[in-house]
């Protein structure tokens, strides 16, 4: 395919002789978005100042009562007091429970939880004729309740005790019923059914609250566990991931001088590891044959913490082997059909190990680029938390007098008796209503929330755009370097990165943003799948599949065009819009070669990176399994090992990135500079190609090139 036609995609470039690369003089582009970006960072900035004023972490992973005082805290009324118990446990079964980590009721300390069926009305009816009943009660009440002569009614619309009471039993600082099965049938107290004035309560009710506080329960254990097992083992964690830095490095130096010797090795090794992986799958499955309980059905077993459960069904392994053959006929398929063009992209990747090694200094970046994803990520995830957790205990004012004006106000329960609204209204109560808030910061917390992750996916994709356009600036200057490496310029990372953060913050604010509202559309997308998955419309279903399915495209789109952008900002400084629109005519002008060449490079840098992810998580698993001889008595006691595990291999997989990253963007770099090469050149003494004579061999030999165009030809 030719440079010249097809003028629907604009014009080639002309030669100009002052082109020398990466021009000097240059104007700042996208100024509105570079002022709009400084502003949100402001507001994120206020939001997590806010967020860190009214929210409390420890609200996550202890109990806490309605007051907001941890229960069993020393220096504390509630220190002798170390379980939670639910007012009214059936109101835990609503969904919107996990939205602000609390069930829906008043919540106190107590000293242990009950016991036996009661039942308000009754108890307080025969407390003269059972004193002990009633004191056992008066345990469960709000604290410094002590009203006999207040009526049943009084207490229960002031909530100041239970209606009843249920056997439960203590679970993770929690009062959760007793509930067991007997052939199938869920009971509290050998009992299925139970009357509680005048109405009847089901066990299974019961188990639907309980199922509900576990929730909020089961988060807050995993929580502490994961913590634990992170303080256990970070540090081989680290050890790995500098293992895996320490690959990474050797494997990139290594193709600085054998880069054809290395990309067939990591091909054959990929291949190699799945084809043993299916072995072993398939030995484990025939294992398990007979095995007692090894037939079960992953859906009837359900969702388990510890994946351990799941490595004796004989259909874990039936799946894993079935999912590393398809990889494995995938990758093999791939390698027929694109044998001829993996000389051509070898050659690619000697080019980009050449010019890597003139500034070795390129292959730092990605750990500043580490470093500010980190930051991203942790501001990130604390803000979360703290938002999650700023909902509090709000009270209102209660009472039967019609005439009250204080009734639904906000009231401060510690207060109240003194207070004019108690004046006011003698019989009012300040009782406990819902967990949440009444400032504007908490009606829109939701919102908040949402900004929180919107502002995630835009500084994200700012750090990751700005580590491409400095890299990109870098290997440019390297392509349009006619003597190299004479004409290099003296620190060309440290100078690509000056223009891109002196002239071109608002480009990269510009494509980073257009990314990032894709990205958010695609996760309301999914909530909104969530909360639809039970409906019977398979209409909505389907335009909801087709929508999520559009956006991902859409992102994948944008993520190659807005790449190749920041490389023709790097090189030319027009701003993001200019930039995207030359960038996709070029390729469009040689999409045969971007096709069946660029994207073949990626493939074979993809398999460099899987080969060092599967070599460190096949260490680790070993390790983390006690399966290493040799250092069996150092590894750690773990609740979950999969998540230790699954951290080193992503942690892995992100430090291999960081330096195949450098490749890739410098693969890509040299691709589109030797495309406008091409159309700026024509090899004679006047217009000399800058590319490398064994690269331009390679590619014209494959005829990548027309025959119409025999002057491109050496």
């Amino acid at each position: 395919m030719g440079t010249g036609d097809h003028p629907e995609f604009g014009e080639p470039k002309k030669f100009e002789a002052s082109f020398k690369g990466p021009i000097a003089n240059r104007s700042c582009t996208d100024v509105i978005c570079c002022l709009l970006f400084i502003v949100a960072l402001i507001g994120y900035f206020i939001v997590g100042l806010v967020a860190w004023t009214h929210g409390d972490p420890r609200k996550v992973i202890y109990a806490t009562d309605s007051r907001g005082e941890f229960c069993g805290q020393m220096g504390t009324s509630n220190k002798d007091k170390p379980y939670l118990f639910y007012f009214n446990i059936l109101k835990c079964a609503s969904p919107l429970l996990l939205l602000h980590l609390q069930c829906p009721t008043t919540q106190i300390c107590v000293k242990k939880c009950p016991d036996v069926f009661a039942s308000f009305i009754t108890t307080h009816q025969l407390r003269k004729w059972e004193p002990e009943k009633w004191k056992n009660y008066l345990q469960f009440c709000k604290p410094g309740f002590n009203d006999s002569d207040k009526s049943p009614v009084e207490v229960l619309r002031d909530q100041d005790c239970p209606t009843f009471l249920t056997p439960s039993k203590p679970f993770s600082q929690r009062c959760f019923p007793a509930l067991e099965t007997n052939k199938g049938v869920i009971m509290v107290d050998n009992k299925t059914n139970f009357t509680l004035d005048g109405s009847l309560v089901n066990a299974t009710q019961l188990l639907e609250g309980a199922k509900g506080a576990n929730e909020v329960r089961d988060a807050r254990e995993v929580v502490m566990k994961i913590f634990e097992d992170y303080t256990k083992s970070w540090y081989w964690i680290l050890i790995g991931m500098v293992l895996a830095l320490v690959l990474s490095l050797v494997f990139v130096l290594l193709m600085r001088f054998i880069a054809k010797v290395m990309v067939w090795l990591s091909i054959l090794l990929v291949i190699a590891a799945l084809g043993y992986g299916i072995f072993h799958c398939y030995m484990e499955y025939a294992r398990l044959k007979g095995v007692q309980g090894s037939d079960i059905n992953i859906k009837d077993l359900g969702f388990q913490t510890d994946l351990r459960v799941y490595l004796h069904l004989r259909q874990t392994w039936l799946a894993f082997m079935i999912a590393q053959i398809i990889v494995e006929v995938i990758i093999i398929l791939l390698l027929i059909f694109l044998r001829k063009r993996i000389a051509i992209a070898i050659a690619l990747i000697k080019e980009a190990s050449r010019a890597i090694g003139y500034m070795m200094s390129s292959l730092l970046y990605p750990l500043i680029t580490f470093a500010l994803l980190l930051f991203c990520i942790a501001y990130w995830a604390i803000t979360a938390v703290y938002l999650a957790t700023s909902n509090e205990a709000v009270y209102k004012v209660f009472a039967d007098d019609k005439n009250c004006n204080y009734t639904s106000m906000t009231c401060n329960p510690k207060t109240f008796i003194n207070s004019i609204m108690k004046k006011g209204c003698a019989e009012a109560q300040c009782s406990f209503a819902f967990y949440g808030g009444e400032t504007y910061y908490h009606r829109y917390l939701i919102v908040f929330q949402f900004y929180n992750v919107f502002l995630f996916f835009w500084l994200v994709n700012f750090v990751i755009a700005l580590g491409e356009i400095i890299l990109a600036g870098a290997f440019a200057s390297y392509y349009w370097a006619f003597n190299k490496p004479a004409d290099l310029p003296t620190f060309p990372v440290m100078a690509s990165m000056g223009r891109a953060l002196r002239y071109h913050v608002g480009s990269l604010a510009f494509g980073s943003l257009i990314l990032a509202i894709v990205q958010t559309i695609r996760v309301l997308l999914e909530y909104i799948d969530q909360k639809v998955r039970g409906a019977q419309n398979k209409v909505a279903k389907f335009i909801l599949s087709c929508m999520k399915c559009c956006f991902w495209c859409l992102e994948k789109f944008l993520k190659f065009l807005n790449r190749n952008a920041y490389i023709m900002i790097a090189i030319y400084g027009t701003n993001f819009c200019t930039s995207a629109k030359n960038a996709f005519f070029l390729l469009m002008r040689n999409i045969i070669r971007v096709v069946v060449l660029d994207k073949v490079t990626d493939f074979l840098l993809l398999l460099g990176k899987l080969l060092i992810v599967g070599a460190v998580g096949i260490l680790g698993f070993f390790f983390f399994t006690n399966r290493i001889s040799i250092l069996e008595d150092k590894a750690p006691t773990l609740n979950y090992y999969w998540l230790p595990l699954m951290t080193l291999m992503v942690g892995s997989y992100l430090v291999a990135h960081g330096f195949f990253s450098v490749y890739a963007m410098c693969v890509d770099t040299l691709f589109l500079c030797f495309c406008e090469d091409l159309e700026r050149n024509d090899g004679s003494p006047e217009r000399p190609y800058y590319s490398s004579l064994e690269l331009r061999d390679i590619l014209y030999k494959k005829n990548l090139d027309p025959p119409e165009a025999p002057e491109l030809q050496e």
